[in-house]
């Protein structure tokens, strides 16, 4: 099947103006005859849930949290981007489109990362409307911050808090439809396949996940707002339940998956510590405004601190390397996150890493403690050469902006990060690939849609911070209740979809018959004992440094583990109650075969492009020597796969992506 955008024709500041005015639109009454089946209820699903309820469709909501509280969005920490301008300083529409394409290395397509950009001031009105409490300035203005990758101050934020109370606000929305009876929740359900009639989604089989119970349900169409798939790597910062199943079925039954490989390494997370932990913790890239990056100048120094023979507050500033001022004067530590990750990777490659295993790089608040504690010694009238005055105001100052995270990583670390520098290292945090979709949002099978991560379309190969969550509201909040509204119009006679026809029978046989084979594998191996497995592979051949050797060994590697997983698994428990590691294999499953498929895109894209660094695709000289160096001329695309069985059998489709209003250039912050 050819690819097919369908973006818009026209200037680019009027393509979704256009779109909007010339969409077909569902009468209010024939909204009530139309069902809407929402699978994830983050800020993706559940924004678009609340405002599709609104609208007057029937939605059943579906989740395998307890409850939508409980979504990955929750975790988001440092704000949501919108080109408001409130600080003057030169914001608007254009430029944080131009961030977002330049950001994303030039992989992600205009057209949607435009009309990003122009609902994200749509999206601060909504949630201040929804009472979510942003931070206010002095005057009682709404203050905001900058982030990794950009020259404006354009992130809303409430306080380290921002994701959660976001998802707050559009869980009250939702809960207000749920009381008015247009929102049929479905806690602890996993969707476990697609139902495909006529070659339309027109409904979904779940898993009772304390029940047992298989389930159909079915729709006029069916959004999946799942999130991402960082959880691949064992080891990551995702909620131990985000998973790839429910993007993983759609494309078993025919929607591309783009780009898997784009995986994101957030710079700021707290070090790995041994073989015992389940998951990472971020440190929001906020504290990036504040914090300075730095490693000890000589090799020395850094082993001492190693065997803990030396404090890092016994280096005087000229022991200390501060590589990322030194490297990217322009930008400094709020370069983008791709190139603090490298950065980061690389020093401590050569040596100078400066916790126990030497993968740790030192933020240090020093610097901003002083100077916000001079001037709080200005404004208050109080001895600005005292340093114990200076110190405490400071603290106070940082505490009040990042207060709940210092905490956080003192309960972790169990060391007092206002008076020790943070130990920070990069870790996977976002996934940038998807379900391919148009610009309706629309994947490849007809009447399914895709948002939030669980899409491609926004990021290309690398996100700027403070994107996702201003992705997940506009798809959920703006864009597809418009578009599935153009799709939906042609079913206002279509009536109920019976769930007795031989595709929901077929659908559901299927999973039957997965979990019967797991429950009764009578394996000798755990479930983690092949995810940590695959987590190994991906990170030492997948994650942030690759080359065509190590990915190809990855691809036969995931591809043999796999084998061993079905032959040796061991699932206790029954499948008629409660079963977390039944839940756990079905998702391990479904990891196995989208990480051959990760290794085999990445294998297929020999440049190196947001964080992923191609070992064979490196600048050899000039002003960029040692960065990373992207191929225009042959890697403009998304890779589009089909599925064909094994993932080794899949099928690339390529869509060319056009640059029409922005010029190709490459990425510099020095």
């Amino acid at each position: 099947m050819a690819l097919d955008s369908k973006i818009p024709q026209g200037p680019l500041a009027d393509k979704w103006t256009n779109y909007k005015n010339e969409i077909n639109l569902v009468n209010p009454a024939n909204k009530r005859l139309i069902d809407v089946i929402v699978v994830g209820t983050g800020l993706a699903g559940g924004s678009a849930a609340a405002t599709l309820a609104e609208l007057g469709y029937n939605v059943k909501a579906f989740c395998f949290q307890d409850s939508p509280r409980r979504a990955h969005s929750i975790a988001a920490q440092g704000g949501i981007n919108a080109a408001k301008n409130y600080q003057g300083d030169g914001d608007s529409t254009y430029r944080l489109f131009y961030d977002t394409v330049k950001g994303g290395d030039y992989r992600s397509r205009e057209a949607n990362v435009y009309r990003l950009a122009e609902v994200s001031t749509n999206i601060i009105d909504q949630c201040v409307a929804q009472g979510v409490p942003f931070a206010r300035d002095y005057g009682g203005l709404l203050d905001n911050r900058s982030f990794g990758g950009v020259l404006v101050s354009r992130t809303f934020y409430a306080k380290g808090q921002t994701g959660q109370q976001l998802l707050l606000g559009a869980y009250s929305a939702m809960n207000r439809q749920i009381g008015r009876g247009k929102i049929k929740m479905y806690n602890r359900h996993e969707m476990l396949d697609v139902v495909k009639v006529d070659g339309k989604a027109r409904g979904i089989i779940t898993r009772n996940l304390v029940t047992g119970e298989i389930e159909r349900h079915s729709a006029h169409a069916v959004v999946l707002g799942t999130g991402g798939y960082g959880n691949v790597f064992y080891l990551s910062t995702n909620a131990m339940g985000s998973n790839v199943t429910a993007a993983w079925k759609a494309h078993k039954r025919g929607a591309y998956f783009a780009n898997p490989c784009y995986t994101q390494i957030h710079p700021t997370c707290i070090p790995v510590s041994g073989d015992h932990q389940s998951k990472l913790t971020l440190m929001s890239e906020s504290l990036r405004n504040d914090g300075r990056i730095w490693v000890p100048k000589k090799k020395e120094d850094a082993i001492a601190i190693r065997e803990g023979k030396k404090k890092p507050t016994e280096l005087a500033e000229d022991e200390r390397d501060y590589y990322l001022e030194r490297r990217y004067p322009a930008f400094g530590n709020l370069v983008p996150r791709d190139v603090a990750s490298r950065a980061a990777k690389e020093r401590c490659d050569a040596g100078f890493g400066v916790n126990k295993t030497g993968e740790a790089v030192y933020l240090d608040f020093a610097s901003a403690i002083e100077r916000y504690g001079k001037e709080q010694a200005y404004v208050q009238h109080k001895d600005a050469n005292d340093k114990a005055v200076v110190t405490a105001l400071g603290t106070e100052v940082v505490r009040n902006k990042y207060g709940n995270l210092f905490q956080m990583y003192e309960k972790i670390v169990d060391q007092n990060p206002y008076k020790t520098p943070m130990m920070i290292y990069p870790a996977v945090h976002y996934t940038m690939g998807g379900l391919w979709v148009d610009y309706n949002l629309q994947t490849s099978v007809e009447g399914l849609y895709a948002i939030g991560e669980a899409n491609f379309s926004d990021h290309g190969a690398n996100r700027l911070g403070a994107s996702a969550l201003m992705q997940g509201l506009a798809d959920g909040y703006f864009v597809l209740p418009y578009t599935i509204g153009d799709y939906l119009s042609n079913d206002i006679r279509t009536g109920p979809i019976s769930t007795d026809s031989p595709e929901f029978e077929e659908a559901e046989q299927n999973v039957r018959k997965q979990v019967d084979a797991l429950v009764n594998n009578n394996g000798t191996k755990s479930v983690d004992y092949f995810h940590k497995k695959l987590g190994k592979i991906m990170w030492n051949k997948c994650g942030m440094s690759r080359n065509a050797t190590d990915l190809q060994s990855a691809i036969d590697e995931i591809a043999s583990l796999r084998d061993d997983f079905y032959k040796e698994v061991r699932v206790p428990g029954g499948q008629n109650e409660f079963n977390e590691e039944l839940a756990k294999a079905l998702r391990v499953a479904d990891f196995l075969e989208l990480g051959e498929l990760f290794a085999k895109d990445a294998l297929t894209r020999n440049e190196s492009a947001g964080g992923h660094f191609r070992e064979e695709s490196v600048e050899l000289d000039g002003p960029q020597k040692g960065e990373a160096l992207r191929d225009d001329e042959n890697f403009t695309f998304v890779s589009a796969w089909e599925y064909k069985g094994a993932p080794k059998d899949a099928v690339l489709h390529k869509e060319e992506l056009k640059f029409e209003n922005i010029e190709l250039k490459q990425r510099s912050y020095k």
